[in-house]
């Protein structure tokens, strides 16, 4: 069940952004929270891994540093 007040004040906090800002930083916080592990950010952001190859790809050229995938623990 989703709380609509802290909906409403976590909305509030992005109004007056761009909605690519917005997206790039989702993104990104995705990857890092994914240890840079493109299929779980590309599931969790319910986006195909196509298309966030290619949005990385053009925030690296922007100069944006986005988290390598990091090797499996064995």
């Amino acid at each position: 069940m989703h709380d609509l007040h802290s909906d409403y004040a976590v909305v509030e906090l992005l109004v007056g952004r761009t909605l690519p800002d917005v997206e790039r930083d989702l993104i990104l916080a995705t990857l890092r929270q994914t240890s840079g592990n493109r299929t779980q950010a590309a599931n969790r952001l319910d986006i195909a891994v196509r298309t966030l190859r290619n949005k990385i790809n053009l925030y690296q050229a922007d100069g944006y540093d986005v988290p390598e995938p990091q090797p499996l623990a064995q």
